[in-house]
């Protein structure tokens, strides 16, 4: 049996996301919204980045340091 509040997290992440006003397009931004990974509008096409959070751009910036730092040690 869940409780209240995790049905509530749960009620509240799914309004955040149903709602327009958060999609850019194909882009979602919600900086009320502590997750880094979302659904996208349509579930069934998988998953997405949170751009109104911080860790999303750590990890971006992450992956091409990572990708630079290959291709120059590569060389």
């Amino acid at each position: 049996m869940k409780n209240k509040r995790s049905e509530l997290n749960h009620e509240m992440r799914d309004s955040m996301n149903k709602n327009p006003n958060n999609w850019w397009g194909i882009l979602y931004f919600n900086r009320n919204d502590p997750r880094t990974l979302v659904p996208k509008s349509n579930p069934t096409l998988g998953w997405t980045l949170n751009f109104g959070n911080m860790n999303t751009y750590l990890a971006i910036i992450g992956v091409v340091l990572i990708v630079i730092l290959f291709t120059y040690f590569i060389k």
